[in-house]
Parts: structure tokens; sequence; C-alpha cells
């Protein structure tokens, strides 16, 4: 049976090229985010260029919503393989650190955090038994590197990769592999980047989301690192993904 990457956070930018990408290898795709009509229009046209792709509408803010998602997931595919986990809400924006609130991390914290492990605790007992899977998440470079007036989602995303550091070496063995991309530029086509280049008169880096899509697909083939970032040198724009 072929195997089957939920890409949570589906759009016009990273998801779209991850799923092409995972697709053209012979993969399933369940296409993830809270607006169905987009994800029809996608998996339409993935669907044209010959990858078994469907749309699943889901609020990925809700870790409650798991559960479901992964049934339904089941019930079209049969299975789940890998999930590569990038959604971005527009309301994310920066705060800096001398003005963050505890209000402010409550509502970044389950999507950034608490469903990502809601999903890989749902899925890793499938994955251990089978001795394959993979979970990849992307976030910011302020996860990586902190950054003045760049608080807010740095400190959330930074816990979900202090967890997939600890994952991953505690699932290896088991055939599970474990991954990050922390992406130090605009994701190029998607709605952030479009957003930025009409707001901003400096150019800002911008990554292809076909070179990430690459990089997720030599991690998942490799697996010889737990975390890559992009671009390696990141410019005086560090931070991207969100």
């Amino acid at each position: 049976m072929a195997k089957v990457i939920a890409v949570c956070g589906a759009g016009t930018g990273l998801g779209e090229s991850v799923a092409r990408r995972f697709g053209r290898e012979g993969f399933r795709v369940a296409l993830i985010a809270r607006r169905g009509d987009r994800l029809e229009v996608l998996a339409r046209r993935l669907t044209a260029e010959g990858i078994d792709a469907a749309a699943f509408p889901a609020d990925l803010g809700d870790p409650t919503a798991v559960t479901p998602l992964l049934a339904a997931i089941r019930a079209r595919f049969g299975r789940v393989d890998v999930v590569e986990y990038g959604p971005v809400d527009g309301s994310q924006t920066f705060t800096p650190a001398a003005e963050l609130t505890a209000a402010t991390l409550q509502r970044l914290i389950p999507l950034l955090l608490l469903t990502p492990i809601e999903l890989v605790r749902a899925l890793l007992p499938e994955w251990t038994a089978r001795g394959d899977g993979a979970f990849l998440l992307t976030h910011g470079y302020s996860a990586v590197e902190p950054l003045p007036g760049l608080s807010g989602v740095g400190p959330i995303m930074a816990a979900a990769r202090n967890y997939v550091y600890s994952l991953h070496d505690e699932v290896a063995e088991s055939g599970v592999y474990v991954g990050t991309l922390a992406v130090a530029a605009y994701i190029g086509r998607s709605e952030i980047a479009e957003s930025a280049s009409a707001t901003f008169d400096s150019d800002l880096p911008v990554a292809d989301p076909d070179d990430l899509a690459e990089l997720y697909w030599t991690m998942y083939r490799t697996r010889d690192r737990i975390e890559q970032v992009h671009p390696a040198a990141p410019g005086p724009h560090p931070d991207a993904h969100v």
C-alpha cells in the first residue's frame, strides 16, 4: 500500500511544494488546513498532476481536533506514514519580549506546541509497530536564535523544537524519524510573503518552497540530521516562516 503524508497547514507555499515533492515519490497526500475551499482547489490541482490527494479541513489550533482528523484520514487512505507540520496563523505577529504577555503566549501554544505533540502521541504507536514513520516540523529562525523585537512566536516554537530534539533520540531506534526545518526567510508563493512584499520597501529574503520541500525529502530519506536551517547563513532579516 502506498505511503501517506499528512501536510498540516497546506497552502500555496511550502505545503503545496511538500505535497508535490512527496507525491512524485508515490505518496498519497492528505491536505489539512482551516480553509476547505482552498484545500479543495489544491487537491484538484495535485490530482490533475497524477497525485492522489484529498482535503481534510480542520482547525489545527484545537488539539482536540486531532482524533477526528486522523480518523478521517485513515477512513480515506488507511494509514498515515509522515506528518509535515507547518501551519501559519495570519494573526501570528512578533512581539518584543519586554511587551510579551501571558495572554499572547496562550493564543500561540495550541497551534504551535500542543497540536503537534498530540499528533505524535496519536501516531507513534502505529509508527513504532510498523518500524517506520516520520514527523517533520517547520518553524522560523527565532526558534533557533532569539532575536530582539521578535519574541512571541519564538519562545513557543523553541519549546516545540526542544520537544523534537528530545523525541528524535528517543524514537530513532524504533525506525521513526523526527526532524525540523528552520526557515530563515519568507517562503515564496505564500500569503505571508506576498503580504510582506506589499508592505515593505526593502528587499527581504525569500526561500523557494520547492527548495525547502527538497530539503525535507532529503531529510526524510537520509535521516542523517535532526535539524536543517535554510538558508544556512541567515541574512539581516532572519525570520521567516512567520
